[in-house]
């Protein structure tokens, strides 16, 4: 029955994106991954336990919709539900959305057409009541559950506007704030600590330069203000000046990935560019830096250690705090060229999404067994489920 559908949605949206020839590169890029969407069918199971749940599950399908495979941190939450829905005996359908909400929705379509039984939906237009609004109602004439994870499905200013008002949805992901805050308070106490060391040009006050992933995203916008705040609280009240944005003409404070796709490349490129102007040997050198998520971080590194910075031993190295504890950057922590992380629990994330994919394949209630998870009880949404943060420096 997958295989079926994998060739009937590769060949739908084939058809689909050329005629919206348009829309130039991504229309191709989308069409291309359509072709490539992975159809996977789990292996018996071992446990006596899971090998139940597999057989009551073995004609139901499962549609899995992530904003892109380029982001590295998605990417570890695909590898680890890949693996945790196979465990479960549940057969499932990945698609890369490619950064587009248009292809999303196409695949969304495409996939209820042809009688997927759950959509498990990592939006691209993060924070939108209006996008998530789209999807339910179509998921829910369709009589389909739905699971968004990872990318906020609200605004800020809209709580409740989704999650409190369908039935048969769930979301999985952070309390967008707690990581900023934590960001913060890392690099606040690793200042009090190091802050001579840091104050290259002695000058009594840290410059720092911050990278924002996405200008829409919640995540984003809050990582990107609570870590410079929370970072300042604490040093002003162990005696020293708050920090320094390092170009004092910006006065967004942040350089922006302008794809929104929180990318290392654009990262990088802005770094380079800084450092041709900014540099110890001008005495005007960048003390910190702060990225909203570690393939941000990647990039900046990348930057530095091409302009002689953060070479290990020997070397001058600039202190770099990201978000998620991607693997690449757990590497680069331990090998001091990357001071610290705060880590998004991908494995997590995977495994509450499972259980509740597990549910609806059983028949019971979409947030059966869920009991042991944290969830946004000050906006009284049972739904909405927080996977923890947690510091990470090696």
């Amino acid at each position: 029955m997958k295989k079926l559908l994998a060739l009937t949605v590769a060949a739908a949206m084939t058809l689909s994106l050329a005629a919206c020839g348009g829309n130039g590169s991504s229309t191709s890029e989308a069409s291309s991954e359509a072709a490539s969407s992975e159809a996977t069918t789990s292996e018996a199971a071992t446990s006596e336990g899971t090998e139940a749940d597999a057989a009551g599950s073995s004609d139901f399908d499962a549609t899995v919709l992530y904003y892109t495979y380029a982001d590295t941190y998605i990417s570890s939450v695909r590898t680890a539900l890949d693996a945790e829905l196979e465990a479960a005996g549940i057969t499932y359908q990945d698609y890369d959305s490619n950064n587009a909400q248009n292809t999303q929705n196409e695949y969304i379509d495409t996939a209820i057409s042809n009688g997927t039984d759950l959509l498990i939906v990592n939006m691209v237009t993060s924070g939108s009541s209006d996008t998530a609004n789209s999807i339910c109602d179509k998921a829910e004439a369709a009589g389909i559950p739905v699971i968004f994870f990872n990318r906020a499905v609200e605004e800020d200013t809209n709580v409740g506007a989704v999650l409190g008002a369908r039935q048969n949805i769930a979301f999985v992901g952070t309390d967008a704030p707690e990581a900023g805050h934590m960001q913060g308070a890392m690099i606040g106490n690793y200042l009090i600590e190091n802050y001579d060391a840091v104050d290259l040009n002695g000058d009594g006050q840290i410059s720092y330069a911050m990278f924002m992933g996405d200008a829409s995203n919640v995540e984003a916008i809050y990582r990107t203000q609570y870590s410079v705040e929370d970072a300042n609280a604490i040093l002003t009240e162990n005696g020293y000046p708050e920090l320094v944005y390092f170009d004092s003409s910006n006065e967004s404070k942040y350089q922006l990935d302008m794809t929104g796709a929180w990318s290392a490349q654009a990262a990088m490129e802005y770094m380079q560019t800084n450092l041709s102007q900014y540099s110890t040997a001008n005495n005007n050198m960048i003390e910190l830096i702060i990225c909203n998520n570690d393939n941000m971080a990647e990039g900046c590194i990348t930057a530095l250690q091409a302009a002689g910075y953060n070479n290990g031993e020997g070397t001058t190295t600039i202190p770099v705090f990201g978000v998620d504890a991607t693997d690449s950057a757990q590497q680069l922590i331990a090998a001091g060229t990357m001071t610290g992380t705060i880590k998004q629990d991908a494995e997590g994330m995977a495994k509450c999404i499972a259980q509740l994919a597990q549910n609806v394949a059983n028949g019971e209630d979409l947030l059966a067994n869920t009991d042991s998870y944290t969830k946004d009880t000050a906006n009284n949404l049972n739904n909405k489920i927080f996977i923890p943060y947690q510091e990470y420096t090696g």
